[in-house]
């Protein structure tokens, strides 16, 4: 039985930035039963939400009104701060007392701390819930969460969570889950950088690309980029994760930054940051995260 302050459906949920990952969470929300109220710039966005039953509403603010929870996915921490608390009309102000913000962007973690305690000033809580598996886990309900925050405001939230993730982990305190995801998106695109990096040197070699990927993938060499990136995005050149080269580099800057907030030496981190930086420039800010491959074909010795 959920606890007494527990949110659950059909509570109503307010949910700020529909894009391609926030849209379907806001379908599995209504799925499991909750009122979702939400906003986005984009038109169509809003239009798709109403399509699903949801509630489209015209502002930020008037997706918060009378919310139990509000859940920003947005782009970054800046943006999440200024819709907040920024603007003629914050969505803070807009927040019941004792409201709650689930905040599932990938946003700084001493940032999202900073926030934290601005929303404590005014009465509200908030977690900081980031995820990771996609689009397609999106769809499903099967992303995994991380969450952060009291631990008697992460006792409010599991029933929504529940229904857009199949697997969520208590990380600790507020900021703990943004860490921790800026740490496994660096990982992951380390992983990238480098199964694309020795798929081009084998070629060059002489080994064919497909049977470098099926012994990496039975080998140690194995990753996600060698199970799920390497033949369906980048062999063929398709390109097309879904995922974008700009938020996977904001993502490394995050963890990188932390290293040098926490003055823990991390050198490669850095060495992996400014690659996709560089990648980044060359490819432009619409490129898909797996054309670090056709960045790499353009480099010369």
């Amino acid at each position: 039985m959920p606890k007494a302050d527990a949110i659950v459906p059909p509570a109503v949920i307010g949910f700020v930035g529909l894009g391609k990952m926030g849209l379907p969470m806001a379908g599995r929300l209504l799925a499991a039963g909750f009122a979702v109220h939400g906003f986005d710039p984009v038109a169509d966005a809003r239009a798709a939400l109403a399509a699903s039953g949801g509630v489209a509403c015209a502002t930020a603010a008037e997706a918060a009104a009378g919310a139990a929870a509000v859940i920003t996915m947005l782009p970054d921490g800046d943006i999440v701060r200024s819709v907040m608390l920024g603007g003629a009309t914050p969505v803070a102000a807009a927040m019941e007392p004792g409201a709650i913000l689930i905040e599932m962007s990938s946003s700084a973690p001493l940032a999202t701390r900073s926030l934290g305690a601005d929303l404590a000033a005014v009465g509200l809580g908030i977690v900081d819930a980031p995820v990771s598996g996609g689009v397609k886990k999106a769809v499903a309900g099967t992303l995994s969460i991380m969450v952060g925050g009291a631990v008697d405001a992460i006792a409010r939230v599991p029933a929504i969570l529940a229904a857009m993730g199949a697997a969520v982990f208590e990380t600790g305190g507020l900021g703990s889950a943004h860490a921790m995801k800026a740490l496994n998106n660096y990982v992951s695109a380390a992983g990238l950088i480098a199964a694309c990096e020795a798929v081009r040197i084998g070629a060059d070699f002489g080994l064919d690309p497909a049977v470098m990927t099926d012994i990496l993938n039975v080998s140690t060499g194995r990753n996600n980029t060698t199970e799920n990136k390497l033949k369906a995005f980048i062999l063929n050149e398709a390109y097309d994760s879904g995922f974008g080269l700009a938020l996977m580099t904001k993502d490394i800057g995050i963890a990188a930054d932390l290293a040098t907030a926490l003055d823990r030496p991390a050198p490669f981190s850095r060495t992996v940051a400014e690659f996709a930086r560089r990648a980044l420039d060359n490819l432009g800010p619409t490129a898909d995260h797996t054309e670090v491959d056709r960045y790499l074909g353009r480099l010369k010795t």
